[in-house]
């Protein structure tokens, strides 16, 4: 009988080449975006985006991306956690079997679901409530943002916390704790590192999400004080300009913006795999 045995030159060709890969895309970005940031006449580093004025800054949007994303993660953090411990807590299992196979299907929802969703629903329930702007903004952008993150958050948590709550739980009961003094007292301190990588996970996510910015934040490229004003993100403005004319100082802003977003996106992937590898302090 044969023996099922592990490629390990395979698993290095497909890994090295993954790497390659992502190397290639870092270059071919940089290639193009460092020129403009160097020797561009028009500075990209600014807060005023006036095409008809001649000025291309970008920073409203990098403000736009990194607000909608905070404020999406502060939604879905307790929402995560408390998902998590409730499937813990339960004592009913089939509900929450119930509650973890919902999550999962949330997933593999199209974002232009929860998008066209939120264009007849959110949109108009915000305008008349607040009686304030159009509906499309910050808050709506952020609002559905929290949903999209909150499976990944939720699945992450749930890896890390229902092992060690499985395995903490018989010596726990034995000295007198309830499921709930486990899982607060001995589970949650020894899941920081999980907690910190699902946020960070979650905050990725949310940054480089796409079509939910573009459908609801209202595109306004501006400073906000307000979360029911409209803002810009990076991944919508780079939606919006790549159709422009080739060579143009509008086009040539989604490079640096591209940049950004690629650098911020590794950042957070190596911090995630460090802090997963770290073990639990």
């Amino acid at each position: 009988m044969m023996s099922h045995r592990p490629y390990p030159r395979l698993t290095s060709s497909m890994a090295t080449l993954v790497l390659l890969l992502i190397a290639a895309l870092f270059v071919a970005i940089g290639w193009f975006a460092l020129p403009v940031f160097l020797h561009s006449s028009q500075t990209l580093l600014t807060f005023q985006w006036q095409p008809e004025l001649g000025c291309y800054g970008i920073l409203p949007m990098v403000a736009g991306s990194a607000l909608v994303a905070l404020m999406a993660l502060m939604l879905a953090c307790p929402l995560a956690l408390g998902l998590t411990a409730f499937g813990l807590l339960v004592r009913r299992p089939w509900l929450a079997t119930l509650v973890r196979t919902v999550v999962r299907l949330m997933a593999g929802v199209p974002t232009v679901v929860y998008g066209i969703a939120a264009l007849f629903l959110l949109v108009p329930l915000l305008r008349e409530s607040f009686r304030a702007g159009s509906g499309y903004s910050l808050l709506a952008a952020a609002l559905m943002l929290s949903l999209l993150i909150l499976p990944v958050m939720v699945s992450m948590l749930d890896s890390q916390m229902r092992p060690l709550m499985l395995q903490l739980r018989i010596g726990a009961r034995s000295m007198g704790f309830t499921d709930a003094q486990t899982l607060t007292y001995l589970v949650l301190p020894r899941c920081r590192r999980a907690m910190i990588s699902a946020a960070l996970l979650g905050f990725g996510r949310a940054v480089g999400d796409t079509l939910l910015p573009m459908m609801l934040a209202g595109n306004a490229p501006q400073l906000t004080g307000s979360v029911l004003d409209s803002i810009r993100t990076l991944t919508a403005h780079i939606g919006l300009v790549v159709a422009t004319e080739q060579g143009s100082a509008m086009y040539n802003s989604l490079f640096a913006s591209g940049l950004i977003l690629l650098g911020l996106s590794a950042v957070l992937t190596l911090t995630t795999r460090a802090l997963l590898k770290g073990g639990q302090p």
